[in-house]
């Protein structure tokens, strides 16, 4: 099929079935467009991922030692980035968590700091909540992120042993216990002297994070990284 033919299919296919945006659900000129420019601009970049000593690094101040941790953007209620994530994570909208994660990766692609990563990691769901959703969602991140930032992606080195409750209104001593146990390397050999990057969708007390990060952290020469797609502040 020559140009001429596949502009003008893709015209006659815009015009039965519009690409809109996800914010705001106006038309969109381009098929590989998420959201529209008014709706980008929307989005609370923090620019952590150039910062050190950034808010979310402190989060893990004498909890776990992190090597660098970062979020591309604010999360708010009720908020564009919200609504990006319910998304990903409740209406089995992928390409949210592919479109964020290809922002996480512009952001980490400009900073020197998590040059040297070896690794992704996506924080582990449990098996059955991964089931339910039928993705996990730190995954498709990691995928996004890898598409202008290239690393490789190890989704079988650590597992969630223990089946936890959503955390969303428990408080950080709550979320803390929730945690306890609840991570185990499986592979050690594939991370034992790598610089790890864990990915997850949003940081709030970091609890699960460090309780993720804190297994690796046993295993030999492993450094590690934190970053996710929001930070609540």
């Amino acid at each position: 099929m020559n140009a001429f033919a596949n502009k003008y299919l893709s015209s006659l296919l815009h015009l039965f079935y519009p690409h809109t945006c996800e914010g705001c659900g106006s038309d969109l000129l381009y098929d590989h467009q998420f959201l529209c420019a008014r709706c980008m601009h929307q989005l609370p970049v923090t620019g952590f991922f150039a910062k050190a000593g950034n808010p979310v690094e402190k989060i893990f101040y004498g909890r776990v030692p992190i090597k660098q941790a970062a979020a591309a953007f604010y999360f708010t209620k009720s908020s564009l980035l919200q609504h990006l994530l319910v998304q990903l994570k409740y209406k089995n909208n992928k390409e949210a968590g592919y479109f964020l994660g290809r922002m996480m990766g512009h952001a980490l692609a400009a900073s020197e700091r998590f040059a040297d990563t070896d690794v992704m990691v996506p924080l582990p769901l449990h098996p059955k909540k991964e089931f339910m959703r039928g993705y996990n969602q730190a995954a498709l991140l990691c995928e996004g992120i890898a598409e202008v930032w290239p690393k490789p992606i190890l989704t079988n080195a650590v597992t969630r042993t223990r089946f936890t409750e959503t955390q969303t209104h428990q408080n950080r001593l709550s979320r803390w216990q929730n945690m306890e146990e609840v991570f185990a390397v499986t592979q050690p050999k594939l991370l034992t002297h790598k610089e790890i990057l864990l990915v997850d969708d949003v940081i709030t007390t970091g609890a699960t994070l460090e309780a993720c990060g804190a297994s690796m952290l046993e295993v030999e020469g492993v450094e590690l990284g934190v970053v996710a797609a929001g930070y609540t502040f």
